[in-house]
């Protein structure tokens, strides 16, 4: 059997998940395999088959989990919605039917995937006064696995913005959930500067002088703006910014960062710092719009933390090895398929 670690990437948007994960094997000396990538946005699999050479399938929903590879890591960021309070009573298949979290659970209970590796919005801890949460918690529990939970900052892990989300990694071994431990921040005490990213670009970003006042210099009484927003940044600043959002190329965003730089002296950050915002490098390819790319990004995970984490489960697995496994023979062969 090969030791390449195989994954499926369900909203797999740009490739967050996979590139992490991807960077965390090679660290261990091993190979990382997506044998499945599923998303409903044709803009962001472009994006992912630009750059994994890997064409995302569209609906999960529409999926047979027969259909889905066998795989060692379940990862994916899904939208977070209500459940039903019936699955207090009667299981997941109540609890979450509807729901995308309840595709991932569909296949991780037909394939009893050994690891699998979430994200969503940190406000999932207190969404619909926290039975959002209770539910997937109950849910995983049920299907067999055990959880491990944290909210996480990018910026904690050398991002130039800030972004939190909640990471959930469940294990199917309790003995490998034991020895699982978050990784430690890298960061958390140096942020980097969200100066050290930026470029110079004359035009292209830039938000013309009709827009600076008509918006985001003006109360909406007409008074010019005095609290501090929006966030103006060049090279000199020193601090992370915050999230960037997926909306962040509607210049009406009071509460947006902009770059002072430009013909207009303030414009949009460019695709190279929003790729370095989230932990992508300089050349990751993004064959789409300017919008999309400011949608892509803005609902991107951390690379860094995924990497991070990613690390974690690997270093938590390896040294378990099946009975009679050589050394070269990884945990992940347990899988049962």
């Amino acid at each position: 059997m090969s030791d390449s670690v195989k994954i499926v990437d369900l909203f797999c948007g740009m490739g967050g998940f996979h590139l992490g994960i991807s960077q965390a094997c090679h660290e261990h000396a091993q190979t990382s395999e997506c044998v499945l990538a599923s998303d409903i946005d044709t803009f962001a699999c472009q994006t992912y088959k630009a750059n994994f050479d890997i064409e995302p399938k569209g609906d999960i929903t529409k999926m047979k989990a027969e259909d889905v590879p066998p795989h060692d890591i379940l990862c994916g960021g899904f939208p977070c919605q209500s459940f039903s309070s019936i699955g207090k009573r009667e299981g997941f298949e109540h609890a979450t039917k509807g729901t995308l979290f309840f595709e991932v659970c569909r296949l991780l209970k037909h394939h009893q995937t050994p690891v699998c590796f979430l994200e969503n919005v940190a406000g999932l801890l207190t969404h619909n006064k926290g039975d959002t949460f209770a539910t997937i918690c109950r849910t995983l529990k049920e299907l067999g696995y055990h959880i491990h939970y944290k909210v996480l900052d990018g910026a904690d892990f050398g991002t130039a913005s800030h972004r939190k989300r909640i990471f959930i990694v469940g294990f199917r071994d309790e003995s490998r959930s034991q020895a699982f431990a978050w990784p430690e921040p890298t960061h958390a005490d140096n942020h980097v500067g969200i100066g050290s990213i930026i470029e110079q670009h004359n035009d292209g970003y830039c938000i013309t002088k009709h827009l600076q006042n008509a918006y985001l210099f003006k109360r909406k009484d007409g008074t010019d703006r005095t609290d501090g927003r929006p966030r103006v940044v060049d090279t000199t600043t020193t601090t992370p910014v915050n999230t960037l959002v997926s909306t962040y190329h509607k210049i009406q965003r009071l509460t947006g960062t902009f770059v002072k730089d430009g013909k207009t002296g303030l414009r949009l950050f460019s695709r190279n710092e929003c790729k370095q915002m989230m932990g992508f490098p300089k050349d990751f390819k993004m064959p789409v719009s300017r919008t999309q790319m400011y949608r892509q990004t803005g609902n991107s995970v951390s690379v860094p933390v995924i990497k991070a984490i990613a690390s974690q489960i690997i270093a938590t697995a390896n040294p378990i090895k099946e009975e009679g496994c050589t050394e070269e023979e990884h945990v992940f062969k347990k899988r049962k398929i």
